[in-house]
């Protein structure tokens, strides 16, 4: 009898969820979500999913007439272009990620006040429509590295997973803990939009990683290193700039420093951790919050 009483109990109580667990789920709710922010985003708009290629192309034009020609990179780096586009790749959709999943539960505000659904599906959801952007602009980018000698094995393809990886596991995992308080404190939002105004510069995505190192003691490049963008970067970079023919015969004649940071696979492993943990966190903060999100809203 007591085992159908607590049976009956956990039955009768409302609002009760398994956080993320529940999203496989709420699988076709999900996809509904994701639809209805698409459709909401291009409303209205001529090119509609077009500026997924339009804006890192205008991104990285800029980036590289600026860092590339005015700065002279490109004679320092070879294959530059590859090396910044694959970079500005994983920093976009870290910056996608975090900012729209922290807006998430704000701009659902009316379905989160009216009827009850796991909270955790509206960043979900904005998690989704972030990995819809990318797609277009990993073909891009693929492209474009196989014009320049791009010749990846399966080690560079397992990099260029993990990177996307990382940046989906911290991207989410700072989204719901800042998404949980913009419901209670708007200024979260201006927090987020420091955070990613800085998220171009705290990784290797302009610059190469050896100028950080010889310009930062042991104790500081240690902590840069701890980053999981900084990981993800370098990764997209092992995955995308690596392996090109002129980047390899590049490295071959010049060693030191090599193309990415050493122990790379310390880092990963460093980093799959510390981007897990985010995720525990900001899970953990998100459903201590969720409950007074429709009395906020």
């Amino acid at each position: 009898m007591s085992r159908v009483a607590e049976e009956l109990d956990e039955l009768n109580t409302p609002g009760r969820s398994n956080g993320l667990l529940d999203v496989f789920r709420w699988r076709f709710l999900l996809s509904l979500l994701v639809r209805k922010e698409l459709r909401v985003r291009y409303r209205g708009s001529v090119l509609g999913l077009f500026w997924s290629y339009v804006k890192p192309g205008m991104q990285l034009l800029v980036f590289y007439v600026a860092m590339g020609k005015f700065l002279r990179l490109d004679e320092a780096v070879p294959n530059f272009v590859i090396y910044l586009f694959s970079g500005i790749v994983i920093v976009n959709f870290f910056s996608e990620v975090f900012n729209n999943t922290t807006r998430s539960i704000v701009w659902n505000g009316d379905l989160v006040k009216k009827i009850y659904m796991p909270r955790e599906l509206f960043p979900v959801a904005s998690l989704w429509v972030a990995v819809v952007h990318l797609l277009p602009q990993l073909v891009v980018l693929m492209i474009a590295a196989l014009f320049g000698g791009w010749r990846p094995g399966p080690l560079n393809i397992l990099a260029g997973l993990l990177a996307l990886l990382i940046t989906m596991a911290s991207g989410l995992g700072l989204g719901l803990l800042f998404g949980g308080l913009n419901v209670l404190f708007r200024d979260s939002e201006n927090f987020v939009e420091l955070i990613l105004m800085m998220a171009t510069w705290l990784s290797p995505v302009l610059y190469q990683w050896s100028r950080v190192r010889d310009a930062l003691p042991p104790g500081l490049w240690t902590l840069y290193q701890l980053n999981p963008g900084t990981t993800a970067v370098q990764l997209a970079h092992y995955a995308f700039w690596v392996p090109a023919e002129p980047v390899q015969q590049y490295y071959a004649a010049h060693p030191d420093p090599g193309p990415v940071a050493p122990s790379l696979m310390m880092w990963t492993l460093i980093a799959l951790v510390s981007s897990s943990l985010i995720l525990v966190i900001g899970q953990f903060a998100f459903r201590r919050l969720e409950g007074r999100f429709a009395q906020e809203l």
